[in-house]
């Protein structure tokens, strides 16, 4: 089991004891020292963080190095389902929800806790995992017809801001630029595409710190949140995706960066971010929304006062001075306060829904589309741009490798930890193995020392492994995602990059012990002992260690003779093999799959959408569809007096 455990440890993170041992420890330290040595990035003391200095206004900013192809977003007739298949029940996460995002607007998707945002988000950016449980159906379409993301690039900036923390603001920009933009691009281009982000993005003051994790301070929350835009924005996409960006930053951090979010809109970006109850200076950004509760649609159109004036033909009228995005919240969201008020807010939210629902539309904007494009166009424009940023598999492993020997032997503070348990556990094992005579009664010791010696380094590299792998594997899903780099460049480069490091920590180690237990004292069996902890790891043969009967036949079993070292680095270097090739395999295989949106059957979708300002004077109000076509069955309606909601104000 032991045994099991440290090559699975291993087969990862490719750490100290892993099979390669010292034989490649020397050349690829010798090579990446030549490669990438260099001044490390300044680290911020503890009780400061990187200052907001940066300001994200950019009228003298220097021109974008990317030029955007405009795309919109059409959506219609959205349901998304999840079914249990214990109580048969069917859960709707979405349920007939349509809207339309263009390019040059800021659209927010607004609502409660539970509402579907981030479940519609994912829909449009075709993100959301397959599952047996699953049922989605709509349609979808970009620049006018039915196509997906794939075809177009866009960009998905997610709630969780995760980055190599060793890394500067910078060297992750350019490491990103270098995996994502043309091969054929000059070195200068690249610097200048980078500059330009790091002023767009208002993060020039700390481009030179590294980005930090909850060891090591780093840069700020908004400053994180602003440089995975800039990760996103490498490649000029013409769609952008943020899931709720103002999730755990203060209100300053917060505006900035929806100001950013703003700015990229009118450089043509057709923006679409998911937002909880944003203060009233950010409501005022948006250029449209989209209200949702419990996953069914109350309102789709222009932002600012229109959604005010339509709710308040409804008896709905918002108070002077008050924040309209609280408005709208508290309007749309159940109370559970009691039961009378869960019953109120339920059918003012029903009739809400059912009137918005008798619109001759269900988008309405007041702006028409300007810039629009073919589909068949945009469609070879995305697939010439992928396959320009997908480089070679070399240079894809050494940019990889480069970015993998920097976190690794810049992780002072995991390094220093590592290296003071290796020397805690030679002393106490040196103690408890205190100069061990060489006679043959000293064997079964010896045998002893060798099994443990070998088990604490297997847990060494397990705990490491089990610390960092999980974290490191969702930015590497999401680089893969976005078609950066292949599995196999990121695999080798991961094991061969923690080689030089990870050898360091049983050279110490045994270098500390094996004076203390009065091991063989001469070099070549001192080398080949730490090639047996290096490369052979716990394959000792201990359940037939009572039949040996002279030292000889021990030193011979363990290969510390000489005598079958080379047996012992085939038989172990096939199985390091297999354990990588398993490991490149599973990888593989369980890369994320997305379902593709089907039309229902029952329903005939019209292709094309009937874009007609909301608030012209010539349109029928909704008091007077919800009146000729059908009454609202939850609220009974006098026809003598004004139609006016219950629970309104």
């Amino acid at each position: 089991m032991a045994f099991g455990a440290k090559k699975v440890g291993h087969m990862v993170s490719g750490i100290g004891g892993n099979g390669m041992g010292q034989i490649l420890a020397a050349m690829a330290a010798a090579l990446l020292f030549r490669l990438f040595s260099g001044p490390g990035p300044a680290s911020l003391p503890e009780d400061e963080t990187c200052e907001e200095n940066d300001s994200v206004n950019r009228d003298d900013a220097p021109p974008s190095a990317g030029k955007v192809f405009p795309v919109s977003i059409t959506w219609r007739n959205i349901t998304c389902s999840l079914s249990d298949k214990h109580s048969k029940s069917v859960r709707f996460l979405l349920k007939d929800v349509s809207g339309e995002a263009k390019p040059g607007r800021l659209l927010a998707i607004m609502g409660p806790s539970g509402s579907g945002k981030t479940t519609l988000l994912n829909v449009l950016a075709s993100q959301i995992l397959a599952s047996p449980r699953l049922a989605l159906s709509g349609l979808l379409e970009f620049n006018g017809k039915p196509s997906s993301t794939k075809a177009y690039k866009f960009a998905y900036v997610r709630q969780e801001d995760l980055f190599f923390s060793q890394l500067t603001v910078r060297e992750t920009l350019s490491l990103a630029a270098e995996l994502q933009l043309p091969e054929i691009s000059s070195v200068e281009e690249r610097d200048e595409y980078v500059n330009n982000l790091l002023f767009k993005l208002g993060l020039v003051s700390c481009a030179d710190s590294i980005i930090g994790d909850a060891k090591v301070r780093g840069i700020s929350g908004g400053e994180k949140k602003r440089l995975s835009l800039g990760c996103e924005l490498i490649a000029s996409p013409s769609v952008i995706f943020a899931d709720e960006p103002t999730t755990g930053l203060d209100a300053f951090q917060a505006e900035k960066v929806m100001e950013t979010l703003r700015l990229l809109a009118q450089d043509g970006h057709t923006v679409i971010c998911s937002i909880h109850q944003p203060r009233g200076s950010v409501y005022g950004k948006f250029d449209d929304i989209v209200l949702l509760t419990e996953g069914t649609l109350v309102y789709a159109g222009p932002a600012r006062d229109q959604p005010l004036e339509y709710f308040s033909r409804f008896g709905y009228q918002c108070p002077d001075h008050a924040n309209p995005a609280e408005f709208l919240a508290d309007l749309i969201s159940i109370d559970y306060s009691s039961a009378d008020s869960v019953y109120s807010s339920k059918k003012r939210i029903d009739a809400l829904v059912e009137a918005f629902s008798t619109q001759s539309s269900a988008v309405l904007y007041a702006t028409p589309l300007t810039g629009k494009t073919g589909p068949k166009q945009g469609m070879k424009f995305g697939k010439k741009i992928a396959a320009k940023r997908k480089g070679g598999w070399w240079r894809q492993f050494w940019l990889l490798l480069k970015r993998a020997w920097m976190q690794a032997s810049r992780d002072g503070p995991t390094n220093k930890v590592r290296a003071r348990m290796s020397i805690a556990s030679a002393i106490i094992f040196g103690s408890v193995f205190w100069r061990m005579g060489r006679s043959q009664t000293s064997i079964l010791d010896r045998m002893g020392l060798l099994q443990v010696t070998a088990i604490n380094t297997a847990m060494a590299a397990l705990t490491k492994t089990v610390g960092v792998f999980p974290k490191e594997r969702a930015i590497v899903d999401r680089e893969r995602a976005k078609g950066s780099y292949a599995l196999g460049p990121y695999l080798l480069s991961k094991l061969i990059a923690e080689i030089p490091v990870g050898a360091a920590f049983p050279l110490m180690f045994g270098a500390v012990l094996y004076p203390m237990a009065r091991l063989h004292p001469t070099f070549s069996r001192a080398f080949q002992g730490l090639c047996i902890n290096e490369f052979t790891g716990l394959k000792f043969d201990c359940q037939n260690s009572f039949d040996v009967q002279t030292g000889e036949q021990a030193l011979y079993r363990y290969s510390l003779g000489g005598t079958c070292m080379r047996d012992t680095v085939i038989a172990q270097s096939r199985i390091l093999l297999f354990w990588y090739s398993t490991t490149y395999l599973l990888l593989k295989k369980n890369k994320p799959k997305y379902p593709q949106l089907k039309a229902p059957a029952s329903e005939q979708i019209e292709p094309k959408l009937k874009l007609e300002p909301l608030l012209e004077t010539d349109q029928p109000s909704p008091l007077k569809q919800v009146e000729q076509n059908q009454q609202v069955e939850s609220t009974p309606v006098d026809q003598t007096e004004p139609f006016i909601l219950e629970g309104a104000k």
